[in-house]
């Protein structure tokens, strides 16, 4: 059983030196396999009959069903039959435990996939996929969709949706393209990375499938129209093209108003308002803006080019306790306290620098978590003269309503979304601080417990990394810094970073996690650091001139006017 100071132990070592010992350790452990030296189990497997000899404790690691068949009745027999697979696709995949290899072809692929599923080997799995994919001409896209569609693999689900919107315009000339369901068409046409020239390339798409079966479609045609950008198409085209289109008419509408007055675009319930390549996360040079202090906060802006911070704006606020989210061109400013708690909702145009009242949230917050997930906005717990456990949406089409309640009351907690899900972590409960994490689904419109943080944080800058750390989340605070992997469940603690008192938050910029605010304890200064991944350290950048940082926001340099 592995002790704590092992742990620790294994924890200071380099990455390189983990990986000469990993290797050594699996070059050794196949040679077992090799050699069938210190086998303990052998398999007797059909179509032909064959005996694959192995080792329990490696196939139980690899595989959740391998460990839970050696738990399980027939788990201490010596010979262990298995009767749903061929013999040469079971050994390829016994293989793969010990090497991470595994021979695949286009005629055994399916068989492969099939066997990679119900022996649950997720890596063999991906594997095979993957090859699948870079073979699609051989294999043909019509086999893919018949190959997912039996064997339900989500993997591959989504690897063949990424291949239709790399290639979307090939496809969309197809006859395969106009027997999509509605659903697929949808998944496929959000995407911000479709690749098409200009915006009208989907339209046509969308009107060569709606005309393949007009009255059986007629219903389903707005679903299609709203995935398109329309700020994009000029007002000509809108009223030519999108209006007289069966149900259209609102969402031509909300196009042409958006269009005509930016000053109610926070008002307007557009789904999407920038074009493909920008919204999501393309949107050019990007910056930071760093809200300092509470009351009348200043907003700084990062200057990449001289590597210095520079004010971009001064906010008047009379009131503390609110908290911000970056909506579109906005910032909201939600709830806060000044004498008693506020439910207020004020919008402050980053473009023009002007404030406008949104409708106010059904419960007074202060000291809560704000979050935008599918353009709905979540607040979230927080504190009026109790802990709150409460949780509230908003929409532009249902305004703000409750939701299912977070487990446990919090406040002055964090929250970051990670693969179409939220986050919630540590905090404050009856003025002591907490490690416990919480989990959001939206589909489910649940709150599940995770496992607990290391270290307790006081409000800590959490931000997600999806991209550029393997969908990990980052909570760094002066207590500390860990990384959680949501795939494992777990914690791990990361170089700490030296800041001392003061407000902080964390932001990914350029793929980059970067540490905002707090006074610096080597250099007596207000802190910005950058976490180096590769050698498990911190950089500091140029500090700011305020210590306490409120928030942070990754934005498009063209958004931001000239000062």
């Amino acid at each position: 059983m592995a002790t704590s100071s092992s742990q620790t132990l294994a924890l200071q070592r380099s990455s390189s030196e983990q990986n000469r010992s990993m290797e050594k350790l699996m070059t050794k452990i196949f040679s077992f396999y090799d050699e069938q030296s210190l086998i303990d189990v052998t398999f007797k497997v059909s179509n032909p009959t064959a005996l694959v000899p192995a080792h329990r404790l490696i196939l139980a690691a690899a595989s959740p069903y391998f460990e839970n068949l050696f738990n399980g009745n027939q788990g201490t027999n010596p010979v262990i039959e298995i009767n749903d697979i061929d013999s040469n696709i079971f050994e390829r995949l016994i293989t793969f435990c010990y090497t991470g290899q595994v021979l695949i072809t286009v005629n055994n692929v399916a068989a492969m996939l099939n066997a990679a599923i119900v022996l649950q080997l997720d890596d063999a799995k991906n594997h095979i996929v993957d090859y699948l994919m870079t073979r699609i001409d051989e294999y043909t896209l019509q086999g893919a969709y018949t190959l997912q569609l039996e064997m339900k693999c989500e993997h591959l689900k989504q690897k063949i949706i990424e291949y239709e919107t790399q290639n979307f315009m090939e496809i969309s000339r197809s006859d395969e393209f106009l027997n999509f369901d509605v659903e697929k068409l949808q998944r496929i046409l959000v995407s911000d990375n479709l690749n098409i020239t200009r915006e009208e390339d989907a339209f046509d798409a969308i009107q060569r499938w709606y005309n393949c079966d007009v009255p059986a479609r007629q219903e389903q045609l707005p679903l299609l129209i709203a995935c398109l950008r329309l700020t994009q198409f000029n007002m000509d085209f809108l009223m030519t093209h999108i209006q007289p289109l069966p149900g259209c008419e609102v969402l031509t509408l909300r196009a042409v108003s958006w269009i005509r007055e930016p000053t109610i675009r926070p008002m307007i319930n557009m789904r999407f308002t920038e074009p493909r390549g920008v919204s999501a996360t393309n949107c050019g040079e990007k910056t930071i803006l760093a809200l300092c202090s509470e009351r009348n906060p200043k907003l700084l802006q990062y200057n990449k080019t001289e590597d210095k911070w520079e004010e971009y704006a001064s906010i008047k606020i009379d009131y503390e306790g609110y908290r911000t989210i970056l909506k579109d061109d906005n910032l909201l400013f939600i709830g806060g306290y000044n004498g008693a708690t506020y439910n207020i909702v004020r919008c402050w145009n980053i473009r023009n620098k002007t404030w406008q009242n949104l409708p106010a949230m059904i419960e007074a917050r202060r000291e809560h978590c704000v979050v935008e997930l599918n353009s709905e906005i979540y607040a979230i717990g927080g504190y009026d003269g109790n802990a709150l456990s409460s949780v509230e949406r908003y929409s532009t089409s249902d305004g703000w309503e409750f939701v299912d309640s977070l487990i446990d009351v919090r406040y002055n907690a964090r929250t970051v979304t990670l693969n179409a899900e939220i986050y919630i972590m540590g905090g404050y409960k009856n003025n002591k601080q907490i490690k416990s994490v919480e989990w959001y689904n939206q589909d489910l419109e649940t709150w599940t417990s995770r496992a607990d943080m290391k270290i307790c944080h006081s409000s800590p800058g959490v931000a997600a990394q999806a991209a550029a750390h393997k969908g990990h989340i980052y909570v760094v605070s002066r207590c500390g810094a860990e990384r959680y992997d949501p795939q494992q469940d777990t914690w791990s603690q990361i170089c700490s970073l030296a800041v001392g008192p003061g407000w902080m938050t964390c932001v990914s910029l350029d793929n980059k996690l970067w540490a905002i605010g707090g006074m610096s304890k080597s250099f007596d200064k207000s802190c910005v650091s950058v976490f180096d991944e590769e050698n498990s350290c911190w950089i500091e950048r140029c500090s700011l001139p305020k210590s306490d940082v409120y928030n942070g926001f990754v934005v498009p340099e063209s958004l931001l006017s000239s000062m």
